[in-house]
């Protein structure tokens, strides 16, 4: 008989995947929830951390070594990243489908944690930046519940004030709102479930993918950055 695992990485993987296809080129430099982040940051920032826990799951070298990962930036982003992210992500749930994976220590973005906790980081990881993308291009977003109350426990636990490098201060929502699973999720998580997107405007998309404007930089933390680049639930 197969071991149950904690988690199941696969439906968070499948909705990152079915948003990725309806991202069009002129959305690449819209808002994202993550403060000063554009989508084409997210989707590099998203290649990155696919790759970092992949190689968690299978205690592999860490990728970024001792120091902290490469910082996010659309400037950074693969032009191929529509066929390569895919199949990074599907690697990262295959990957965690391992019991193995989920014993003994992991390490990812200069970060050792026990694999278990590494494991939730991940999901967490993909079903809040599948929200992000999904506001931030006008697209659906469903989360399993499963895993949304796996990650709810996991992001109760955390200090309300937020955690340093992972993720940012409680936010306080409507009581209707706090009684559904994916708006506490996200509240505790540090965002706002009523986020919307500036009105994006018409650029013609050759320009968007490497001459697009720079991100103005969050102004409450130093350098525009609150976290680690595989770490920005």
């Amino acid at each position: 008989m197969a071991a149950r695992l904690p988690l199941d990485l696969d439906p968070p993987v499948r909705q990152l995947r079915a948003l990725l296809l309806g991202i069009d080129d002129r959305e690449l430099i819209a808002p994202t929830p993550c403060p000063g982040w554009s989508v084409a940051t997210l989707l590099d920032h998203l290649m990155g951390l696919a790759e970092a826990f992949t190689l968690a799951a299978r205690k592999g070298a860490d990728a970024s070594g001792d120091g902290a990962p490469p910082v996010p930036s659309a400037a950074h982003l693969s032009p191929h990243w529509r066929s390569r992210l895919p199949v990074r992500l599907e690697e990262l749930a295959t990957a965690w489908k391992d019991p193995a994976a989920w014993l003994g220590t992991a390490r990812a973005g200069g970060v050792s944690m026990p694999a278990r906790q590494m494991g939730t980081v991940a999901a967490n990881e993909l079903v809040m930046h599948g929200w992000d993308l999904a506001r931030a291009t006008g697209q659906d977003f469903a989360a399993d519940p499963r895993v949304l109350v796996t990650l709810i426990d996991f992001l109760a636990g955390g200090p309300p004030e937020g955690t340093p490098g992972f993720l940012g201060p409680h936010v306080t929502i409507d009581p209707e709102d706090a009684e559904e699973d994916l708006p506490r999720a996200l509240a505790l998580a540090g965002r706002n479930p009523s986020w919307r997107p500036s009105r994006v405007h018409d650029v013609p998309a050759a320009r968007l993918h490497r001459e697009q404007p720079p991100v103005p930089p969050d102004p409450r933390t130093p350098g525009g950055r609150e976290d680690a680049s595989w770490s920005r639930g």
